[in-house]
């Protein structure tokens, strides 16, 4: 090979690899950060970041409202085609500039550098994590886990327990199998 097909090819190699690694980024969760979204991230740069996507907003009614029940407000972002990523809950609602409290994960693209993402089984998610703590509800447990501030929320029926009742859950009861229900990024 000549110099030029040696630069040629060298030029090609690493324009794929940052190509690849700005990608990756996109599906990157640390602490405070979730693909491109972070701590600082308002609710008014949603329509920005997520430019060729689309995002579906359901807005409460907040206080004026005459529905108490109401639920926070919610922004569902689908990636074109149809699948949804994430739903972001912002800190306060019917504001704009809010920034966000917390996102929950509906794409396994989206991992952590410990390698946990939606498919995640339990061994998996406590072998490189610290699981702080486990909260027991009627159908679930959910683990916290200080590393990237999140919660895993795994069902009773994975636990292999009944459904109405809250006795306490410990790491070694769990199964290494155990898959979890719903997956969630806090940025408190």
């Amino acid at each position: 090979m000549n110099k030029k097909n040696i630069l040629s090819t060298i030029i090609v190699f690493t324009s794929l690899l940052i190509i690849s690694c700005s990608n990756n980024d996109k599906f990157e969760i640390e602490k405070g950060k979730v693909g491109k979204l972070t701590t600082t991230t308002k609710i008014d740069q949603l329509d920005a970041i997520f430019k060729n996507d689309s995002i579906v907003k359901n807005l409460s009614e907040g206080a004026q409202g005459n529905n108490y029940f109401q639920e926070d407000d919610e922004y569902l972002i689908y990636e074109k085609g149809g699948k949804l990523l994430l739903t972001i809950m912002p800190k306060e609602q019917l504001d704009s500039t809010s920034t966000i409290k917390s996102i929950e994960i509906h794409d396994p693209r989206f991992i952590t550098n410990s390698g946990v993402n939606l498919n995640a089984s339990f061994s998996e998610i406590n072998s490189n994590n610290t699981i702080n703590r486990i909260e027991r509800t009627f159908s679930s447990a959910t683990l916290f886990i200080d590393d990237f501030n999140a919660t895993i929320t795994i069902d009773n029926e994975e636990l292999g327990l009944k459904d109405f009742n809250t006795q306490k859950v410990t790491l070694a009861q769990i199964p290494d199998l155990a898959k979890m229900k719903s997956f969630t990024v806090w940025f408190h």
